[in-house]
């Protein structure tokens, strides 16, 4: 364990869905505005090696790194926020920590010792916490624990915790996240599942340091009073988590409680500066005071879920308040889209985002969708399988391929301007076995992405199979679709084009992870400008 570095631990209890994220990435910010150097990993303790098998509908959004993990939607969170790049050490899942246990114990290298829950899997867990302090020079590494305190699958991390605190009781905290509910009947905010919660906390042999307390009302000084007599913990350490407008709003909150002050307090660290958050302020006032807005349609196929799109609808935020305008969000189900309807489903938009997926649910509406817009003139951005079918569309509609398709859903296709990657043929797995993480691409000068970048070399992550056939490139350029982004060392596609359009690009790789509060993706705020231009008309 670096001596240098302090560590916060941050639970859940009563519910999960509380905002430990959000909590985690605030103070994270705080500490970051006071001079630290801060990041956040979370220890997820489902058994799936990584969030890239699952479905959309059971975790959200798999965020992708540069180093090419695919983790927890949160390291979205923690990057938005912090403005910071995170690595497959900021994501740690109870299968990964097993599948390391179980290499070593085939391997030998527990010497025919009894491999057991304490001390072979919470020795990996605290191994995998500390791993983040050798990887870069942090002064604070704050860890977010998945789930809720009581959950069988958590207790070996918590457990994991217990010990560092006692291992290390100067250079641990540990901050829980709890609920205290208003019972509109009684007219009153109860403390009980807070107590409850810090009791299960208890009986686990870990005492919280601070607890943050989630409420839609305000917590007066008797009910503080309560709770920190009831938990141990002292009055300044019961902090209220009001819900908030915007998940923005919340380091500004947080501040207002003094979360980053107590927390240095109880590490025994100098308050260094006051906080200088005039940037993420003037952020706030012009997110919350737009000059204009643009309705922008988002065609997904995960669109009863907004988690899905987690950092696309996020992006969106963060180009409009470059813009000065409010992105309206019209989500849109592809798989509702037909040919019959989809004027009327798409009339009043000023800009049509084809999301990123997989498989071939609700393809036909995504193709229709790009049809639309290239026909109206609306401004346009395919991401990922949202790029795939815009090239599918050009190849039906426009060069007379009618049975073009990807591949992916059609094997047999006459015409597979989307195939799969040379590379992935003999892959028979499917967990991690993507194109991932972080490639070049070279921009072709002049073209709308090279003017949106202001460059010409750029890099992006990526998380597919599949890409465009090069067999078929001369033939789009012809027709009006330009290949003006290509991998430098496979001349694989990257962005396509399409010249007599106001603002038509598709994207093989995926933008939205690495747009920040700080840094507004390119893309997306060029993407917002044609649209607010679009609507103008």
């Amino acid at each position: 364990m670096s001596n240098s570095t302090k560590y916060i631990f941050v639970t859940g209890g009563v519910t999960s869905s509380l905002g430990k994220g959000i909590i985690s990435a605030s103070l994270a910010k705080l500490l970051q505005a006071r001079g630290y150097s801060a990041t956040i990993q979370k220890l997820d303790p489902y058994i799936n090696i990584d969030p890239g098998t699952l479905n959309p509908y059971e975790h959200g959004e798999c965020f992708v790194t540069d180093d090419g993990a695919e983790t927890d939607l949160d390291l979205g969170h923690y990057e938005r926020f912090l403005n910071v790049a995170t690595s497959q050490a900021n994501n740690v899942t109870t299968g990964r920590i097993y599948q390391s246990v179980i290499e070593k114990e085939r391997k030998g290298e527990f010497l025919g010792k009894t491999v057991q829950v304490i001390p072979h899997i919470t020795d990996e867990i605290k191994y995998r916490i500390q791993l983040l302090a050798k990887t870069g020079d942090y002064d604070i590494i704050i860890t977010e624990i998945g789930g809720t305190v009581g959950d069988i699958e958590s207790l070996p991390y918590v457990e994991a915790v217990r010990q560092m605190l006692w291992e290390h009781e100067n250079d641990c905290i540990v901050i829980h996240l709890t609920l205290v509910p208003y019972l509109a009947a009684a007219g009153e905010l109860k403390t009980k599942p807070t107590q409850h919660s810090v009791k299960q906390l208890l009986e686990l042999g870990v005492q919280p340091d601070i607890l943050c307390c989630r409420t839609e009302h305000e917590l007066d000084l008797t009910l503080r009073k309560k709770i920190a007599k009831f938990c141990n913990v002292s009055m300044n350490a019961v902090i209220e988590s009001r819900d908030a407008e915007t998940i923005y709003d919340v380091p500004l909150l947080m501040q207002a409680e003094e979360l980053d002050k107590v927390v240095l307090e109880k590490l025994g660290l100098p308050s260094k500066s006051t906080p200088n958050l005039d940037n993420w302020k003037n952020f706030l006032t012009r997110l919350k005071q737009p000059t204009k807005e643009v309705n922008i349609g988002l065609v997904g196929k995960y669109v009863e879920l907004k988690d899905a799109y987690k950092s696309i609808s996020e992006s969106f935020i963060h180009a409009g308040v470059a813009n000065e305008a409010r992105v309206n969000v019209k989500w849109i189900h592809s798989e509702k889209l037909t040919a019959a309807n989809i004027k009327e489903e798409l009339k009043d938009l000023d800009g049509i985002l084809v999301a990123p997926g997989f498989g071939s649910r609700g393809i036909s509406g995504k193709i229709e969708s790009v049809r639309y817009a290239r026909e109206n003139k609306v401004p346009f951005f395919g991401i990922c399988l949202g790029m795939q079918c815009a090239v599918i569309e050009f190849a039906r509609h426009v060069l007379g391929y009618e049975d073009a398709h990807t591949t992916e859903i059609a094997e047999d296709s006459k015409y597979p301007v989307i195939s799969m990657m040379e590379e992935q043929k003999s892959i028979s797995n499917l967990g991690g076995t993507m194109r991932l993480g972080a490639y070049k691409c070279q921009l072709k000068p002049g073209s709308k992405a090279a003017i949106a970048y202001n460059t010409d070399l750029i890099s992006e992550r990526h998380r597919h199979r599949f890409e465009f056939n090069n067999e078929y490139l001369e033939a789009f350029e012809k027709a009006g679709m330009i290949s003006t982004g290509k991998n430098p060392e496979t001349g694989l596609v990257e962005v396509v084009e399409i010249d007599n359009h106001p603002w038509f690009v598709g994207a093989q790789f995926h933008p939205e992870y690495k747009s920040t509060v700080a840094n507004p993706h390119p893309l997306f705020v060029a993407f917002i400008e044609a649209a607010i231009k679009n609507k103008k008309k």
